[in-house]
């Protein structure tokens, strides 16, 4: 058994909330729980308490971290078993693809006192009016730090040279993954390691480390890794490698980091915003030879946007610091009108049915 596995499968980003959920239908799992309720309910004390049960007898558990908090889940699965469970509530709402026969409802709303909760109505507008503004504030920062980012990267890309970091990439796999042609081809699953959160700069660095012993550190801060990346993931896939294609959170349909668990391989960005700062392999410096081709002029103009987008980052932050209290706040409104016992109760339930299952 491995320690747990922890990831995301949203993001705050300059697009608003970007979800990566919806790759967990369409038949992924045989039992899969689509839990349904409002703030405070307990979903996030559910599936903490069902992992508890399933990770105690030894079979491997991937937290998937909540974006907004991460102290929260948002998610619990356990791939040998082939059965999870996720919040299916906004911002990641979900429906079943396969009714019952792979997904199914689990509905904690049951648990509200709902004379409880309609005394305090009007607490509840008040507060969830509130984190919902903030967050859209925080979205508004964030894609004014996303537009002035994509002008900087475009200064750096336009001095790379990326056939030499493709050839220096290639030498790499070809090391790494010879061996000979897969009985079939690898499956690529997409996740996040972390984010920017009411916390600050996150990433789960320590899944990598679990997952991967030979890491691969490629020192960027402008994205020029991205298709190095895109050729590990093919290269891995067509010999029948699974991975973990760890997306850029500020840029979502950007890769950031690689994982080939199976060969115990990791290819990761570390920059001076979110520096990898484990045990490499070997360290390869992509944007050293970029920024070294730029003017004096140039470099001076990088610094000084940099220093901008770092200011609305911080900016960023705070509002999503004010909405986690907004959150926080409507939770304690809700709190007290929810039957905690019960909720616990069909934990355990669903823990033992879960492991039912086991071969």
């Amino acid at each position: 058994m491995h320690e747990p596995a922890h990831i995301f499968l949203g993001a705050n980003s300059g697009e608003g909330f970007y979800s990566l959920y919806g790759q967990l239908l369409n038949g992924r799992f045989d039992d899969l729980l689509l839990i349904k309720g409002g703030p405070g309910c307990g979903k996030s004390s559910f599936m903490r308490a069902v992992a508890h049960e399933v990770a105690a007898v030894g079979e491997d558990t991937i937290y998937v971290n909540c974006s907004g908090d991460p102290d929260s889940l948002d998610a619990a699965l356990f791939p040998a078993l082939r059965a999870g469970m996720v919040d299916a509530t906004s911002p990641h709402v979900l429906e079943p693809s396969y009714t019952v026969a792979t997904e199914r409802y689990l509905d904690l709303t049951r648990f509200y006192d709902v004379e409880a909760v309609q005394a305090v109505r009007t607490e509840v507008i008040a507060h969830t009016d509130a984190y919902r503004a903030v967050y859209a504030e925080a979205y508004h920062i964030l894609r004014a730090a996303d537009a002035l980012e994509s002008q900087r990267r475009a200064v750096v890309r336009a001095a790379a040279d990326f056939d030499r970091l493709e050839h220096r990439m290639d030498g790499i796999l070809r090391r790494e993954l010879r061996g000979g042609k897969g009985t079939r081809r690898g499956r690529v699953d997409r996740a996040f390691l972390g984010g920017l959160t009411h916390k600050g700069e996150l990433c789960r660095f320590d899944t990598v480390q679990a997952l991967c012993p030979r890491i691969y550190v490629l020192a960027d801060g402008y994205g020029l890794a991205a298709g190095m990346l895109e050729h590990a993931c093919s290269a891995a896939v067509d010999e029948g490698c699974d991975v973990l294609a760890c997306m850029d959170p500020d840029r979502p349909r950007e890769l950031r980091h690689v994982l080939i668990p199976a060969r115990g391989l990791a290819f990761v960005t570390s920059s001076a915003r979110v520096p990898f700062q484990g045990e490499a392999y070997r360290r390869l410096r992509v944007d050293a030879a970029a920024l070294g081709a730029l003017s004096r002029t140039e470099r001076a103009k990088l610094r000084f946007t940099g220093r901008i987008v770092r200011a609305l980052r911080d900016e960023a932050q705070e509002a999503l610091e004010r909405a986690k209290r907004a959150h926080d706040a409507l939770e304690r409104v809700y709190n007290p009108c929810v039957d905690f016992n019960g909720v616990y109760a069909l934990a355990a339930a669903e823990a033992q049915r879960i492991l039912r299952t086991r071969r």
